[in-house]
This record gives structure tokens, C-alpha cells and sequence, in this order.
């Protein structure tokens, strides 16, 4: 028994000590940092001096704090919407046996493969160019000379073109989630409500949507934490200066950590305050998801 105690403390020991030095540690350290003034993130902690709630008071009394706040909601409400309705639209159609079901899945979720940055410049330099752009070409081809000539990177339109964008690579990812939660479905249940009169609308109505919970749990949760994490595409869309209708909070934190034109002084414990922030949100959307959709699937 102790033999056995001593080899697994052997094998889990190393992990353990990782975990703490990688993940623990720098959490701890964040939360702390939150509540101290900070300048740079490599000061020593014997150099920090204890502020409270100062760098939590900074953030929320900054404009831009705030903007970036609302971009994110939206970019996680709207884009949120978008993005599980048509990936669910999607593996309902993938798994009705359709043919060439593995060439629409693997064309779906290639955009996930491709790297972000590749993918953001693809559609600003190809998609949403003004003169050469596809959206310019296909426009004009329609004899739609105004919203050939609209400028879809302009102060605008540049976040809802962002948020098309950011929404077009997700889609293969939450799709494919969708399609493993379907596919754990029994066929016989189908077959069941086929033999009793049930359509298609009533089938997903009443036997895939129910039974998708779960899946959607798991789906919620992980785009809350990709939207909290938006900021490749924030800094390829706005490239040398973030603006109001890109900016997130994460570029924000990053900005306040490094510094930037807007931010010319740099603040850590800012910085941390605003990671600390982010955290919380997850956290709370995370227990609201639970709460509100629960694991009752039925049984079968």
C-alpha cells in the first residue's frame, strides 16, 4: 500500500507542481495584484504599495473601459445568437443523412484550421475591400451602387464587419459540437414519433431540442469564454490604434499592462483589476447557465 502511495506521488508529484507553478500561482498573484498599485508586472511584490479597490475604481471610471464592455456583451449576445443557430442549423442538416455530409463538415469547420490572423486578413483584404472586395464585386453585379461603394471598414460598420468575420470561423467549431451531441441520440426515438405522425419540425422540437441541453450548456459556456478572450481580431482590424467600436476589454488589459497611444502610462494593477473582472463575468454566466438549463433530459 505505502508502495503503491509512493509511485503515484512518483507520477502525480511533477503535474501537481506544474499545475501550481503555470496556473495557481498566477492567479493568485492577478487577484492580488488587482488590489495594489503596480506599474509594471515584473515588479517585485516587497515594491508594491496597497491601493483597495483603487485600480477597480480606475477601470470603471475609464470611457473606454466601458466601451469595450459593451462591445464584448454585444459581441456575445448578438454574436452568441448568430453563431449557435446557424451551427445547430447546420449539424440538423448533417446528420439528416444527406450526401457528402463529411465534405460540407470539413468545409465547415476549415475556417477553425486556418489561423486567425490568415483568416481576419482575408476578409479585410479581399471581403471588404471598397474598390476590389467580394461584398464591392457582388453589389455591383446587382446593380446595388450604394452598398457597393459602402466603406465596411469605416467608424461605422467596423465592428458589425468584425463581428460577421469573428462569427464565420466559429461556426465549424459549435457545429461539430452539435453533431456529437445529435448523434448520441438514439435513432429509435426518431423512428417512434415517425411512426406516430411527427414531422420534422416536431421531431427537433420535442426530442433533439430537449435532449441538447447539455450540448448547449457546453456551447454557451465556451463561446462566453472565446468572447471574453476577442483580441486578434480587435488588433487586426485596428492595426495601430485601437478604437471604440474594436476595442475589448482583454485589448484594454493589454494596453494598460504595455501601454499605447491612448494609455501612455502603464498600470499592472489595472490591468489585473480588468483580467479579475473578466473572470467574474465568466464565472457568473457560468452559474446562470447552470441554473437556468438544467440536466433533465428524458429518459429513453
Amino acid at each position: 500500500m505505502k508502495k503503491d502511495k509512493k509511485m503515484m506521488a512518483l507520477f502525480l508529484g511533477p503535474i501537481i507542481i506544474l499545475f501550481v507553478a503555470v496556473f495557481v500561482y498566477p492567479i493568485i498573484r492577478t487577484i492580488m495584484m488587482s488590489f495594489f498599485a503596480v506599474e509594471r508586472p515584473s515588479m517585485k511584490m516587497a515594491e508594491w504599495s496597497f491601493n483597495g479597490l483603487d485600480n477597480y475604481t480606475k477601470i470603471f471610471d475609464s470611457t473606454f473601459f466601458r466601451t469595450s464592455m459593451v462591445n464584448l456583451f454585444k459581441i456575445w449576445l448578438i454574436g452568441g445568437i448568430f453563431v449557435m443557430c446557424i451551427a445547430l442549423l447546420f449539424a440538423v442538416i448533417l446528420t439528416s443523412k444527406i450526401r457528402f455530409a463529411k465534405f460540407y463538415k470539413a468545409a465547415i469547420y476549415v475556417p477553425n484550421v486556418i489561423s486567425a490572423v490568415a483568416v481576419a486578413t482575408m476578409w479585410i483584404f479581399y471581403v471588404y475591400n471598397q474598390r476590389f472586395g467580394l461584398l464591392h464585386d457582388i453589389f455591383a453585379a446587382l446593380g446595388m451602387e450604394e452598398l457597393s461603394k459602402m466603406k465596411w471598414l469605416g467608424a461605422d460598420m467596423i465592428f458589425w464587419s468584425m463581428l460577421i468575420a469573428f462569427c464565420f470561423c466559429a461556426v465549424g467549431y459549435y457545429m461539430l459540437i452539435f453533431i456529437s451531441g445529435i448523434e448520441k441520440i438514439p435513432s429509435d426515438l426518431y423512428e417512434a414519433a415517425l411512426i406516430d405522425g411527427a414531422g420534422k419540425v416536431k421531431q427537433f422540437r420535442y426530442i433533439t431540442l430537449p435532449l441538447l441541453k447539455g450540448v448547449f450548456k457546453t456551447n454557451i459556456t465556451f463561446w462566453t469564454i472565446n468572447a471574453t478572450a476577442f483580441f486578434v481580431w480587435t488588433k487586426m482590424f485596428s492595426p495601430i490604434q485601437s478604437e471604440n467600436g474594436t476595442i475589448t476589454p482583454l485589448v484594454y488589459m493589454y494596453e494598460l499592462i504595455f501601454g499605447s497611444k491612448t494609455v501612455r502610462t502603464t498600470d499592472a494593477g489595472a490591468g489585473a483589476a480588468v483580467g479579475c473582472v473578466l473572470t467574474f463575468c465568466v464565472m457568473v454566466v457560468f452559474l446562470l447557465i447552470n441554473r437556468v438549463v438544467r440536466d433533465n433530459d428524458l429518459e429513453y
